[in-house]
């Protein structure tokens, strides 16, 4: 095991890490966009009433906590439905891009993963010295 050995595991290491990090900020900004996109959607078709067709089905201790309709929508006051309806199209083309993104982070990490898992098979040595030089997990 050379020194170069211990540095790539540790290198390899860092680059997970910082991809790892992509991918969870990806992930994120990817719920918040489909959650704009139905929060458009929601706006404009104006979902129905909550307990109305199921009343009589319902246990009365789940039935007297379903919020009322306008309490539900007060969630989706003060847009304009067209300018939502002009938003979905901008905000699908944007999910689609961060869904590319997102499979060529995840492509990167899996790339980066298998190359440390050679790595480490051919130079099982170097995992002893790149933990003496890299805290924490990799």
């Amino acid at each position: 095991m050379t020194l170069m050995d211990s540095q790539q595991v540790v290198d390899l290491r860092l680059d997970r890490r910082a991809l790892r990090a992509e991918r969870a900020r990806v992930a994120w900004w990817r719920r918040l966009v489909r959650a704009r996109l139905d929060l458009a959607v929601a706006r404009v078709t104006g979902p129905g009433p909550l307990g109305e067709d199921v009343a009589f089905q319902l246990p009365l201790d789940v039935a007297v906590h379903v919020p009322r309709p306008a309490e539900l929508h007060r969630v989706l006051e003060g847009a304009d439905a067209a300018a939502e309806l002009g938003q979905v199209d901008e905000l699908r083309d944007l999910d689609s891009r961060l869904a590319l993104y997102e499979a060529g982070v995840e492509e990167a990490l899996q790339s980066t993963t298998d190359r440390l898992v050679s790595h480490l098979a051919a130079h099982p040595g170097a995992v002893l010295a790149a933990i003496a030089e890299l805290p924490g997990r990799g």
